[in-house]
C-alpha cells in the first residue's frame, strides 16, 4: 500500500448491494425506505434509507449499526466472562465496576485495559470472527491492573 495513494472513492465503497465485514461474515448493505430502523436479515443489512441516498449517508447509517453491535456484543461478553458477584481472582480486589467504552483511533490495540478498570475496545473489532472478538476480550480481561491497595501491600514484602 503506498501512503501517497489516494483515498478509496466513497461511491464505490458506500452504496446499495455494497459488502461490509461483520463478526467474520460479509453482509450485504441494502437500501430500503420502508423500516424505520436499520435491521439484519440474514446476510442483508436493511438501512432505512431512500435509493438515491448519498455514499456519506450510507456510510453514517451503516457505521453507526456496527458501533451499537459492537458495544451490545462486547458488553454481552465481557457480563458472560465475568458476571457481577463472580470471585475472579483477576477481578475480586477490583475498586468499583468495570466500564466498556468504544475507542475510535486510527492505530493501537483491539482492545486496551486501563487503571480505572475500564475496556478501551476499538468499534471495529466487530468486524473479526467472534473467535477473535473472544480472545481478545480474554487477554484484556486477563490485563487489568490490580488496586492500587494490592499493589501496595504486595511492594511492602518485598
Amino acid at each position: 500500500m503506498r501512503l501517497d495513494a489516494a483515498a478509496p472513492d466513497a461511491a464505490t465503497r458506500w452504496h446499495d448491494r455494497a459488502t461490509i465485514p461483520y463478526r467474520g461474515r460479509n453482509l450485504c448493505l441494502r437500501l430500503d425506505d420502508g423500516p424505520a430502523e436499520t435491521t439484519l436479515e440474514g446476510d442483508e443489512l436493511h438501512l432505512p434509507l431512500p435509493p438515491g441516498a448519498t455514499p456519506r449517508q450510507i456510510q453514517d447509517r451503516t457505521e453507526a449499526w456496527l458501533r451499537e453491535q459492537a458495544m451490545r456484543h462486547l458488553s454481552t461478553l465481557v457480563t458472560e466472562k465475568f458476571p457481577p458477584g463472580r470471585k475472579a481472582p483477576a477481578l475480586a480486589e477490583r475498586r468499583g465496576p468495570l466500564r466498556l467504552v468504544l475507542s475510535f483511533a486510527r492505530g493501537g490495540h483491539w482492545i486496551e485495559a486501563t487503571g480505572d478498570n475500564t475496556l478501551r475496545c476499538h468499534w471495529r473489532l466487530i468486524e473479526q470472527p467472534d473467535a477473535v472478538i473472544a480472545r481478545a476480550v480474554d487477554r484484556a480481561l486477563a490485563l487489568l491492573p490490580a488496586t492500587q491497595a494490592m499493589a501496595d501491600l504486595f511492594a511492602a514484602e518485598a
